[in-house]
C-alpha cells in the first residue's frame, strides 16, 4: 500500500489512510475493519458493471463494500466475488460467464482511462464547475461546495 500511495504522489502513510478511513466511517455510522489488506479489485469492478446492467448495482456494491472494508475479504478472489453476486441476488452462473468472457473488461478500461484523464486519486470525488472535492467528507462540506458554486452561477445570471 505504501508503494501505491507513493506512486500516486500522496504524502501519507498507509496507517494514516486507514485511520482517516476509519474515522470517516465512524462519523457516518458505518462499520469498518482493520483495513490491512490491499487487493486488485478489477474483477469486482467488471462484475459491478454487469450488476449495474442487471439493476442490482447498489446491492452488489454494498455487499462488496462490507466484504472488503468490514470483513477484510479479498475482492481479487473469484469465489469471494461470486459469493457477493449471490448475496446481491444475481445469477451466479451468468456471472461466471461474464468473468470467463471478460465481457466488461473494455468498459472498465474506459472508466480507468477517464479517471486518469480527470486525475482521480480517491473515491468519492465530486466535481462542480472548476471545483473538486476528494474523499468522503461530512455532508456539510459537500453542502458548502454546492452552495458556493450555485452562488457563483447565480451571480453570473
Amino acid at each position: 500500500m505504501a508503494r501505491l500511495l507513493e506512486e500516486k504522489g500522496l504524502l501519507v502513510t498507509p496507517e494514516q489512510v486507514t485511520a482517516n478511513l476509519k474515522a470517516t466511517a465512524q462519523s457516518f455510522g458505518l462499520p469498518f475493519g482493520d483495513g490491512k489488506m490491499v487487493c486488485n479489485t478489477r474483477l469486482a469492478q467488471e462484475i459491478g458493471l454487469w450488476a449495474q446492467e442487471c439493476g442490482r448495482a447498489h446491492q452488489f456494491h454494498d455487499a462488496a463494500f462490507k466484504a472488503y472494508f468490514v470483513e477484510g475479504r479479498n475482492l481479487a478472489d473469484k469465489s469471494v466475488v461470486l459469493d457477493l453476486v449471490d448475496f446481491a441476488g444475481l445469477d451466479v452462473a451468468q456471472a461466471e460467464k461474464v468473468i470467463a468472457l471478460r465481457s466488461h473488461a473494455e468498459a472498465v478500461d474506459r472508466d480507468w482511462a477517464k479517471a486518469r484523464e480527470l486525475e482521480l486519486v480517491a473515491a468519492p470525488t465530486f466535481f462542480m464547475k472548476d471545483r473538486r472535492l476528494v474523499g468522503a467528507k461530512p455532508y456539510q462540506v459537500l453542502e458548502k461546495m454546492v452552495a458556493e458554486v450555485v452562488g457563483q452561477v447565480q451571480g453570473c445570471l
